[in-house]
Parts: structure tokens; sequence; C-alpha cells
């Protein structure tokens, strides 16, 4: 473990950065440090048991907050989302169903063919197969890196039809590696026995 000597200059930095005026930049870490420990709240009261060993806490958190609390991922992705007498739609405490968590397959009521994707990772580590790169990618243009159908708007152009990809690409960089390190964080689960586990 690299050690850090405190020395005059690391002392001067520490002062200068601690009496700073609330800009928009301090704020903003400010904030990213308030959602990172909100996100990891959210991993806690959802009960998920995550695999943390070589990941950044900082950004599991961040990417719980956004996936949990920001964008609802489970809403769609989840089958089911809550677990039996946790519905809060119904008047229930909120209770996650642990199993469902963002494992897909429950098709939309205004399309059967459209089924929302398993986002836990693959046997590789890699939440829906994707290595970073190509998560970024679907998420920046929409497009059907899988290739399923229906190929809308075309064979030619495949794009996600409604996964808010139009939205959701506006995300920084750094938001979207953050919810590449909570999903890959997740237990391989294979709700359609594939094999995608192994």
């Amino acid at each position: 473990m690299k050690k850090v000597r405190w020395t005059s200059s690391v002392a001067g930095l520490a002062l200068a950065v601690l009496t700073l005026p609330s800009t928009g930049a301090a704020q903003g870490a400010s904030d990213e440090h308030s959602k990172i420990r909100a996100g990891h709240a959210l991993i806690e009261k959802a009960g998920l048991e995550l695999n943390l060993k070589g990941k950044n806490p900082s950004l599991v958190g961040l990417g719980s907050y956004i996936v949990n609390a920001q964008s609802d991922c489970n809403g769609c992705h989840g089958n089911p989302t809550f677990a039996p007498g946790g519905d809060p739609h119904l008047g229930q405490p909120e209770v996650t169903d642990v199993n469902g968590y963002l494992i897909g397959g429950n098709p939309f009521l205004f399309g059967p063919d459209l089924l929302p994707r398993n986002l836990t990772p693959n046997g590789a580590g890699r939440p829906a197969g994707f290595t970073l790169e190509r998560f970024v990618e679907t998420i920046r243009t929409g497009k059907d890196l899988k290739f399923r159908v229906p190929h809308v708007p075309s064979d030619q152009n495949d794009l996600l039809q409604i996964m808010p990809w139009p939205v959701f690409k506006n995300m920084s960089d750094r938001e979207l590696a953050a919810i590449y390190e909570f999903l890959s964080t997740l237990p391989c689960k294979d709700p359609t026995l594939t094999g995608r586990c192994n």
C-alpha cells in the first residue's frame, strides 16, 4: 500500500481545499459523495449481495444511486420488481425481489416481443454480457448490439425501442462507468437457462 507523507505542501493543499468558497464544482463533489452514500444505503435496504472484490466502492455506490434512485432500472428490468407483499404501488412497505433484480424477460404490455434484457453479469463478470466499451456504445447510440427482434426501424438500423437511451446517452462517462461497475458486482442470474453464468 502506497503511503502519503504529510508535508507542508500537502497540508497547504488540504487547507486550501477545505477553505474553498462554495462553487458549483465544490457542490458537485459534495453532491456526488451524498449520492455514493445513498447508493450504498439503497444496496443495503434492498438486501442485495454484491461481489465487491476488485471494485471501486465509490463507483459502486454512485452506480447504485443512478440505477436505483435516478433511473429505476429495476422497474423495467426486474422480473418481478417487488417481493410478494412488498409492492409500494399497493400500499405495502417496499421490498425488492432480489431474485428478480435486473434479470429482464418481463414482456411489456404494448409489445410481447419487446423484452427487457438481463443486466446481471455473465459468467465472465460482464453486465448484460458487454464490455464497458460496448455497454457505453449501447447507451450512447441505442444500437441493439445483440440484434434481437423486432428490428426497428429496420434490419440495417436496429435500435432499442423501449430503453430510454435518448435520455441516458447524456450521462457523463463517469456516470456510465459507475453504472457498469455497480452492475458488475451483482450475481449472475440465468432465468432462461442459457448457460450464461458458466
